[in-house]
């Protein structure tokens, strides 16, 4: 099916909606960017003062953490640990870095 044989009034909410989620991928990458920052200072930290790259009881209450702010959010838990679980590792790899410069 192409635009032109959508109901006018289906393509303009379905344009309206699709915007919306282009605004939200927006304000997530630019949340992932600031937060990145602070994880990055912290590894300079870590680094600074011969601290484990790795946190994994810190890790254990963020992922705990995420996961009851996800059910309050009616988002699926097990996705939200899969996310945050990727962005640690992201981070600890991070960290490793900066320990090694």
């Amino acid at each position: 099916m192409t635009n032109s044989e959508i109901d006018p009034a289906v393509y303009a909410e379905l344009t309206r909606l699709r915007e919306s989620i282009d605004n939200i991928d927006a304000a997530v990458v630019h949340m992932l960017a600031e937060r990145f920052k602070c994880t990055q200072q912290v590894g300079r930290l870590k680094a600074e003062h011969h601290l484990p790259p790795a946190d994994p009881a810190r890790e254990a209450r963020q992922i705990a953490r995420l996961r009851a702010l996800a059910e309050s959010a009616k988002l699926d838990p097990a996705f939200a640990e899969k996310l945050l679980n990727f962005i640690i590792a992201e981070v600890i790899r991070h960290h490793e870095t900066i320990a090694r410069s």
